[in-house]
Parts: structure tokens; sequence; C-alpha cells
């Protein structure tokens, strides 16, 4: 399926960027692959919009010309930490304290929304593969970042859109999907990604606060790397 066959020559393919971590890396990964890249950003009503300047400052990097940033307030989704501010964004000590099930981070739809955003943009710019920061092995219980969903989904686009009925519905690429976030530290160091200008915490501020499931997460996979995380916590 598409999330495994890259193609040998150049393709525009739309790019999911948070400004996080992950979807640095991936922008990084397309760019490496060749792809010609229009980075998506979604101001969403996020807690954490200090991702939307880290975001625009991981464009101005790589000095693209296209960068798409679309309004979707989705703070009517209450009920999330990340689109109320009547629920806590949980902190914690350690990551062995990370709970299972889905966390109060979760945010109803987001990638099914974002995808459907993307596609939509795919049609628009001609572009022909989507990319995505998901990952399934260091996560937080999220249902829209495992294999599964992402194959579900590349099928919705072969049968709903002009571009699948056409037969050329845009592939879904999630390259770390798989990656422990050890393993997507390191990726990101091998592109030379701007590690430094990502933002990972979900409290938001002027520092990371260093205790949210991001957060620790994020500096697990920076200590197994042996590379100091080089963004500013309280």
């Amino acid at each position: 399926m598409g999330m495994s066959s890259l193609p040998v020559r150049a393709m525009r393919a739309v790019s999911l960027l948070s400004g996080g971590l992950d979807s640095t890396v991936v922008l990084a990964y397309a760019l490496s692959k060749g792809f010609d890249v229009v980075p998506l950003t979604v101001r969403y009503g996020q807690r954490h919009s200090r991702e939307l300047d880290s975001a625009r400052k991981v464009v101005g990097h790589y000095g693209l010309g296209h960068h798409v940033v679309m309004d979707l307030d989705l703070r009517s989704f209450t009920g999330s930490a990340l689109t109320s501010h009547t629920v806590e964004v949980p902190e914690r000590a350690s990551v062995v304290e990370i709970g299972e099930g889905i966390p109060v981070t979760y945010v109803p739809a987001r990638n099914i929304i974002f995808l459907s955003l993307a596609a939509g943009l795919c049609e628009t710019v001609g572009a022909e593969a989507i990319f995505i920061g998901a990952n399934a092995i260091d996560y937080s219980g999220y249902p829209d970042c495992r294999p599964e969903f992402f194959e579900v989904f590349e099928q919705t686009l072969r049968v709903g859109t002009k571009a699948g009925v056409e037969g050329h519905a845009p592939t879904i690429h999630a390259p770390i999907l798989r990656m422990s976030k050890s393993e997507i530290v390191r990726l990101g160091s091998d592109l030379k990604a701007p590690l430094d200008l990502t933002w990972s915490c979900y409290q938001g501020g002027a520092r990371a606060c260093g205790r949210c499931d991001s957060c620790l997460l994020r500096l697990k996979g920076f200590k197994e790397v042996g590379i100091p995380d080089p963004v500013e916590y309280r």
C-alpha cells in the first residue's frame, strides 16, 4: 500500500506539520526522498499553540515557499485537554506512569479531520502523496495512530475523492509509524532536521514542562540516543 511504496520520480506531497518532533522529522524525510513538499499546519484552537511558531520556523529553515496554515476551531470538542482549558493536561514523574487506554489529550477524530484536509489540498495543488508523523510505538493510546486506521483511510480516499475515482488517489505515508521515539530522534539527527526548532509540550508556554506525556516520551528518545534535547525545559 502507499505507506510502504515510495515513487522513483519526484512528486508533490502534502506533509502535515504541527511543529512537533515527529512531524518535523517526517517533513525532513519527505524532502530527502525528493518530494516537492507543501507543508500543511492546522490552527485548531490547541492549548499548545506555541507549536505553530515552531512550524513556521521549520518551514523557514527549509526555505519552502508554500506553507498552508488552515484555521479550524475544534474547541467545541470539549473533553480533550488539548482543546479545553477546563481539562488539565496530566503531568507525571516518568514515562512508566503513562497509563493504558485513550488519554484526555486525545482530540476526537483529529487525524480523520487532518487527513481529510490534506486530501483536499492534494487535489488542489496536484499532490499525489500525504505524509503524516503518526506513531504506533511510543504513543499515548491514540486510536488514530494505528496502522489499520491508515489502511482504511487510504481506501476511503480511493473511493471518496475525485482523484481516487480517476485512479490516482493520494497515498498515505507514515514513515515513523513503527519507530520508537529514540529511532525517530536518530532519524531526525541523520537527516539534519532542525530539532532545535521543534515543540512537543502539550502545555505550551515559553518553556516545555518536561512532565506531560509528550515531553516525557521526547526526553526518553533523546536520552536513549545520547543526544542532548535542544529544547529548554522548566
